[in-house]
């Protein structure tokens, strides 16, 4: 069996590296591979599929990500600097939406090529004022609000001075 056609696991992790947490989004030819790894706490997705797909897959969840970043970075919003993968300050949840959605989306090659098309034009520009404009209709408005949702991680900036005492004192 050539290594194009095989099949690998596409998942989502947590780990720890130094008492510092991250998350990992990658792909590995085993589930042997992400078990074994000591760095990785717990798997909260993994889905066994072809390495091309899981390769477009991976891109489009990690422009998605980047998109993410570069905006809380625009607006001067710090994020932990993780050792490896994505900073733990992005919640589970956030990553588990990014990861079902791009994964749902590649079941349908005409659903893909709209939504990773409007991804990259995400990229440049909030796609809010082509929704509000009426310059898209359609399946690909539908697309383009599935894709600013994505997009709509905001940390809470929120401080709390009140320190608790931990639970076992």
């Amino acid at each position: 069996m050539s290594l194009k056609n095989s099949y690998f696991f596409l998942f989502l992790a947590s780990g720890v590296i130094n008492d510092n947490g991250f998350w990992l989004i990658g792909i590995k030819n085993s589930d042997v591979n992400i078990l074994d790894d000591k760095t990785l706490l717990e798997c909260h997705r993994k889905e066994l599929i072809g390495l091309e797909s899981a390769k477009d897959i991976l891109d489009a969840i990690n422009l998605n990500l980047d998109n993410i970043i570069n905006d809380l970075k625009k607006n001067q919003i710090p994020l932990d600097d993780p050792p490896i993968g994505i900073s733990f300050n992005i919640p589970l949840y956030t990553l588990e939406n990014i990861f079902d959605f791009w994964l749902d989306k590649y079941k349908d090659k005409d659903a893909w090529e709209t939504c990773f098309g409007l991804l990259k034009i995400r990229r440049r520009v909030s796609l809010t004022n082509l929704i509000n404009s009426d310059s898209i209709k359609g399946d690909s408005k539908k697309c383009a609000l599935q894709i600013e949702k994505l997009h709509d991680y905001k940390p809470n900036l929120y401080k709390n001075n009140i320190s608790n005492d931990p639970m076992w004192k």
